[in-house]
C-alpha cells in the first residue's frame, strides 16, 4: 500500500516534470480512435510516429528516449 506521502511526492514530481497532450475524437473519427486503442501502448506508439515525423522534417535527428 502506498503512503499518503509518496502519493503527494508523485502527484507533486507528475505536476512539475511531466507533460500531457490530451486529443478529442468525434463520431466521424471511431475508425481512427478504435485503431489507436486497438495498441497495448498508445503512448509510446503515439511517441514513435511523432519522432518519425519530426525525423523526416528537420536535419535535427529526434532523441530516443
Amino acid at each position: 500500500m502506498v503512503s499518503d506521502a509518496q502519493k503527494r511526492a508523485n502527484a507533486k514530481y507528475r505536476k512539475k516534470r511531466m507533460k500531457q497532450v490530451t486529443v478529442r475524437f468525434s463520431p466521424n473519427e471511431m475508425d481512427v480512435y478504435d485503431f489507436l486503442r486497438g495498441h497495448e501502448n498508445v503512448s509510446g506508439y503515439l511517441k514513435r510516429l511523432v519522432r518519425e515525423d519530426m525525423g523526416r522534417h528537420s536535419t535535427i535527428s529526434p532523441s530516443s528516449s
